[in-house]
């Protein structure tokens, strides 16, 4: 950024609030390093920087709230300490409201949408400007609407969505708007030349293979806001995993909303709406020998020198292949996990899901899975309440939980959002009867997690070292995630980690979704170690170094 092009004689300094899942922190971590290459000043206090970023999430309601609430405590800190301070709002919120954000929020100085995360320094110059503006002879000002207000607005907009469709355009009130970058239909896609900036630790590294999904899934609004797929080169991200591997990266986590999809957009002539098993499976036979997919992207990665973890994360079942399960076994670099959300069980509810998938499709593909790779670990999630389940669905899906054993399982509570096919259907379930049976069939995983980890008692095991355990991490050893559902409640068994522990992962612990191991010993943070496992609690594992 030029000297010149605002009166701060220092460089500008960005502060930066990301919430949401790990494809959303790397559009965090390609803002950074933007913004890092324009000569701006990152700084992790939020007093002192001359424009916030808040990178939104819209998936659900709460993420949704959780986005609004960051936004208002932003603009209120503003108004307390730092008048001048830009404030800018990106991610799949203005994605989702792009018309409607800047009448909603007007506090906001600039909205950005997924196409211009490249383009950050530019719109943090034009939201210094706008600021500048604003503020001009005006007296302090409150937050001019409510989070309860703006939230409620968000499912109005969004009834009224169908009707709207197609206005590109609309003539806003305020006399000084904001500025505005967001593209209605997303395209973009990182590469390896983009600058990033890694927001996780040394030892582990999301690598985002795709963008966008093609998937109709009655419930889900991400291809509205992230666009068709669309995926990236294999030789660019085996150029990106060659370069993390080298600055010491132990973890490849692979992320997109689809990754089993992965390379068929890329085929010539090739069609955007695969969804079903037969329609995917007979369009991967038909792929030319050097056609890219997700098995040549695994195999390339396997082939990468160094010692570390490739971890494959959102699947979708219908897109899974034979050539898949066995690319898995035959590269031992490649972690015996997959994420697979399932969502459901009973038939109906996965035709009125939308799914793809039958019951039976499914209990054949697990099957598979753990014959064909043998000690693979399953995490799945799936949704509780969904308009029109009954209570024989639900006694079906707890059948199917008791029945498979999944080694890792969340489960969501159905979010009813405006704008989507499930949104509008009737049968909508009360909320209290949502939790009712989230914690049934949370309690009838917890039978199964207890199972699965005292199997593990005197086994060795190879784990990722995370660091040393604080005590408030001992006390609190739990794991509560919006994105793969609650995975626990209260876990009487915590007691017995006290004194000094290492926190550590196994190959079926993804970082923050999953389980840890716990460690009683010395080994070096960022490394991997064999451990022996001496004791669990509900969820986790308590070892000690060999």
């Amino acid at each position: 950024m030029k000297k010149n092009s605002h009166p701060i004689e220092r460089p500008v300094r960005v502060g930066l609030i990301s919430l949401g899942c790990a494809k959303n922190l790397v559009d965090a971590e390609i803002m950074l390093g933007s913004l890092m290459k324009g000569g701006v000043e990152i700084t992790n206090d939020a007093a002192q920087a001359d424009v916030v970023i808040v990178n939104t999430c819209s998936f659900i309601d709460s993420a949704q709230e959780e986005s609004v609430d960051a936004i208002l405590q932003s603009a209120e800190l503003r108004e307390a300490r730092n008048r001048g301070q830009g404030l800018i709002v990106s991610g799949c919120l203005p994605q989702r409201f792009r018309d409607e954000l800047p009448k909603l929020l007007p506090e906001v100085d600039a909205f950005m949408g997924i196409d211009q995360v490249a383009q950050v320094t530019d719109i943090v110059r034009q939201a210094l400007t706008h600021r500048e503006e604003r503020i001009k002879g005006s007296p302090k000002s409150k937050v001019q609407n409510p989070k309860s207000a703006i939230v409620g607005r968000f499912a109005e907009i969004e009834k009224a969505h169908g009707e709207s469709a197609g206005d590109e355009g609309q003539v806003l009130s305020d006399p000084q708007p904001a500025v505005l970058n967001v593209n209605a239909r997303p395209v973009y896609i990182p590469d390896f030349a983009t600058p990033r900036f890694r927001l996780t630790p040394r030892h582990f590294a999301y690598v985002k293979i795709a963008e966008g999904c093609n998937h109709p899934c009655s419930f889900c609004i991400i291809p509205r806001m992230r666009g068709s797929h669309r995926s990236r080169a294999q030789a660019d991200i085996a150029q990106e995993a060659r370069q993390l591997v080298a600055d010491g990266v132990k973890e490849l986590n692979l992320i997109s909303q689809d990754s089993t999809y992965y390379g068929l957009d890329l085929r010539p002539a090739h069609s955007r709406n695969i969804a079903s098993p037969e329609k995917f499976n007979a369009a991967a036979r038909a792929l030319p020998a050097d056609a890219t997919t997700l098995c040549t992207l695994l195999r390339e990665l396997n082939a990468l020198p160094g010692d570390f973890w490739i971890r494959l994360l959102y699947t979708h079942p219908a897109h899974w292949t034979d050539e898949l399960i066995r690319t898995i076994a035959e590269c031992p670099k490649v972690a015996r996990y997959v994420d697979m959300p399932l969502q459901h069980i009973h038939e109906n509810m996965l035709e009125r899901m939308r799914r793809e998938t039958s019951q039976q499709y499914i209990v054949d593909l697990i099957a598979r899975m753990r014959a064909g790779v043998p000690g693979i670990a399953l995490r799945t999630t799936f949704i509780v309440g969904f308009p029109g389940e009954t209570e024989a669905y639900f006694e079906t899906l707890l059948d199917f939980i008791r029945a498979t054993k999944f080694e890792r399982l969340g489960v969501f509570t159905y979010s009813q959002e405006e704008g989507t096919r499930a949104g509008r259907m009737e049968g909508q379930i009360p909320d209290k009867l949502k939790r009712q049976r989230r914690d049934r069939a949370m309690a009838a995983q917890l039978s199964v997690a207890r199972q699965v980890a005292e199997s593990f008692v005197g086994r060795e095991m190879r784990v990722l070292v995370e660091g040393e355990a604080s005590a408030k991490e001992l006390r609190n050893a739990r794991i509560s995630s919006w994105e793969h559902g609650l995975i626990r409640g209260q876990d009487k068994h915590t007691g017995q980690l006290k004194g000094r522990y290492l926190v550590a992962r196994g190959e079926a612990d993804a970082p923050d979704i999953d389980g840890r191991v716990y460690v009683r010993g010395h080994l070096p943070p960022g490394e991997f170690a064999r451990v022996r496992i001496i004791g669990h609690t509900d969820y986790d594992l308590i070892g000690e170094t060999l």
